[in-house]
Parts: structure tokens; C-alpha cells; sequence
């Protein structure tokens, strides 16, 4: 009995079996989180190269009002390879490239806020100062458009669940280009407001 058990000690035969056994869950854990990872990488630059399609086909005349089907095209390219991804697109326009930015306020005591007495210019005529003074839809003429599409998708892997992590991913790309001139942009007169 004494000489079997000094033959199983000196035996290392079945020492690469236990190493394998602690090593494979990191490797297959980092394995999967590489695919992951991978799997976003791919998906966002899908969904930019298609936006950038989308957003000079809905700059042409003939589609400034044809946006579910350049919605749908994106949505086709992606759920080639995402089959159960969610859909948001946003489509937001601005008169110039030069109104992308707050509205600018008159500061008469120069702290940076817009208080009582004091007014702004109304870019996008709501009444309400905004630091994102777009208006929805594609816009016309020589508008700039901006095209957002935010994209919600089930991961591949399950390792982030298992870090505690949602399940699910979220990618979005924006455009921003100018509508071609097909006819003469919409003017308006930006209002000035004051407040009370």
C-alpha cells in the first residue's frame, strides 16, 4: 500500500489536466469578452458606414421625404448581423452650420446664466432657450440635417451577465449634412426673447 501511493505522489502524469482545468475558465471568459467586444466593434462600424450612405441618399430632393425607407436600409444592414436589434432613429435640422450651438444669451451681469430680465436669441422659435436649438424632421433647402440612429442589440456572449453587466448593447452614429439646394432655403428672422 506504502509503495502505491509513493508511485501515485512521483506520478505527474495527470498534473497538465488540473493546470488546464484552473486556466480554461479565465481563457474562455477573455475569449468571449475578445468576441464581444469584437462584435460591438463591428456592429458600430457597420452602422456608421451605413449612416453615411443614409445621410447623403436623404440630403437628395428625391428623398427629403422618403425617410422610413433609408431608415429601413440601415435597419436591413444591421440586422444581418444583429437579428434582434432595436431601433431609434432621430432626424433634427438646422439653418446653418453656424446655429449648431446654444442659444446665445444676452448676459447683462456676466455670470453665464440666463436670468429674469435678461433675453436670447430664439433659433428655433419654441420660446423656450435651448442648448440644442434644432427642429425635428429632415428640414428643406439648404438646411443641415442631422441623422441619428441609436441601435440596441442582445450580446453574443453571455460573460457580461456573468460581470454584472446588462445584457444587451447600445451603438448610435450621427450625420450631419447639408440638403442640397434644390430650391431657395426657408428664411426666417431669429426672434429675440426676454425674459420677465
Amino acid at each position: 500500500m506504502i509503495r502505491r501511493a509513493r508511485f501515485l505522489f512521483a506520478d505527474r502524469r495527470g498534473a497538465t489536466i488540473i493546470e488546464f482545468a484552473l486556466i480554461i475558465p479565465v481563457l474562455v471568459a477573455l475569449i468571449m469578452g475578445l468576441g464581444d467586444l469584437m462584435f460591438q466593434t463591428y456592429v458600430q462600424g457597420i452602422l456608421d458606414g451605413e449612416m453615411q450612405k443614409a445621410g447623403r441618399d436623404s440630403a437628395l430632393e428625391d428623398n427629403a421625404s422618403g425617410n422610413s425607407a433609408i431608415d429601413q436600409r440601415v435597419q436591413t444592414a444591421i440586422q444581418l448581423i444583429a437579428k434582434d436589434a432595436k431601433f431609434y432613429p432621430k432626424r433634427d435640422y438646422f439653418a446653418s452650420y453656424a446655429l449648431i450651438k446654444p442659444e446665445p444669451i444676452y448676459d447683462k451681469n456676466g455670470n453665464g446664466t440666463l436670468d429674469s430680465k435678461e433675453c436670447f436669441d430664439d433659433v428655433n422659435g419654441n420660446g423656450v432657450r435651448d442648448t440644442d436649438p434644432s427642429r425635428t424632421g429632415q428640414g428643406g433647402a439648404d438646411d443641415i440635417a442631422r441623422y441619428t440612429m441609436r441601435v440596441v442589440y442582445t450580446r453574443p456572449f453571455p460573460v457580461a451577465r456573468l460581470l454584472g453587466f446588462s445584457q444587451t448593447m447600445e451603438v448610435s452614429a450621427t450625420t450631419l449634412l447639408k440638403n442640397q439646394p434644390y430650391k431657395n432655403q426657408t428664411t426666417f428672422t431669429i426672434p429675440k426673447v426676454c425674459l420677465p
